[in-house]
Parts: structure tokens; sequence; C-alpha cells
């Protein structure tokens, strides 16, 4: 099911929820329709335009939002899906410096790789290897990163999520740029 992006009534990015929620929403007069998705839902007596984004029409208090959290999906993302190591498509997370000589499970000391530079490295440091990193691993920062870190991406959100660093998560996960 198609999901969209919500807004706050200060156009801050709350979230990403499934389409059917969305409709609720809108449905029940507490959100405001900002974009179509170009389908449409359909009801016994009605047909509906399908939301890509939505705002809330009241403002909702958000509790302070700690770092991103890291999962696989996330560090995926923030990877462009690509081996660190090699530039091929990841399939795996390694460990920088390897759990088993002291390496943390931390944002700066993970990245994505693909299974044969992972099984290479193994439990081994880059400069026992002679590798380099393509990109120094460092936490994502800013707002978007929560929304594109869930894997749901649609182009109609990006000028919603651009003054919340889109720009950078989006060429991040494209591979433009590091």
């Amino acid at each position: 099911m198609p999901h969209v992006l919500v807004l706050n009534a200060s156009y801050e990015p709350l979230g990403v929820v499934p389409l059917r929620r969305a409709l609720v929403l809108v449905l029940e007069n507490k959100a405001l329709c900002l974009e179509e998705s170009g389908a449409f839902m359909h009801s016994a007596t009605r047909t509906v335009p399908a939301p890509s984004v939505v705002r809330l029409k009241r403002f909702v208090r958000v509790p302070y939002r700690g770092p991103v959290p890291l999962t696989r999906r996330a560090l995926f993302a923030r990877d462009g899906g690509r081996c660190m190591y090699c530039g091929g498509v990841a399939t795996s997370v390694d460990h920088v410096i390897p759990k088993s000589r002291g390496g943390q499970h931390a944002w700066d000391n993970v990245v994505a790789s693909c299974r044969r530079c992972n099984h290479v490295k193994a439990d081994r440091h880059l400069l026992e290897l002679g590798w380099r990193l393509r990109h120094k691993p460092a936490p994502p920062s800013g707002l978007a990163w929560r929304i594109i870190g869930t894997g749901h991406r649609d182009p109609r959100w990006l000028p919603y999520l651009q003054p919340f660093g889109a720009e950078d998560a989006m060429a991040r996960i494209d591979g433009i740029s590091a």
C-alpha cells in the first residue's frame, strides 16, 4: 500500500503513514491534502483523489527527537545501498573496527557492504588490508533522514523535505555525493 508524508501545521515533517490513515485524516477534516498521488480511492458513494502529502490543520507538539535510530534500513539509506569498500550493491552490514577488537555498534563505526567485501575483511582493520572507505561514516542528521530512513520515498515529497536536509539525504542515497 502506498504511503503518505504527514506535515505539521507548520510544514515540519512528522512522519509517513499508510494511504488509508492519511485518507481518514483528510475525510475527518483533520488534515489538508497538499499533493495528490494521481490515483483515486473509491467508496460506494464517493471518489476521492489519493493524497501524497497532507498537512495537519492543528499544530501537534512533538517531543524532543534524539538521534536517528541505527537500523539496517536507515544504514542502507545513509550509504545509498552501496558497499562502502568497493561501491558494489550492499547486502550486509559491517563494523569498520570489528566488534571483536573493541568496535562499537554506532553510526560512525557501521557501514553497508557487499557480502564479498564483508567476508574478505572479516575481523581485520582496514589498514591491515590496505583498504579505504568511500565515505567517512557519520550519523545522519536532519528531519529528512527520519522520513527517508523509513524506506518510503516519493519525488513529490522533496519540496517539503528540502528545508530539513533532504537534498543531502537524497544525494547520499542516490550516490551523487558524500
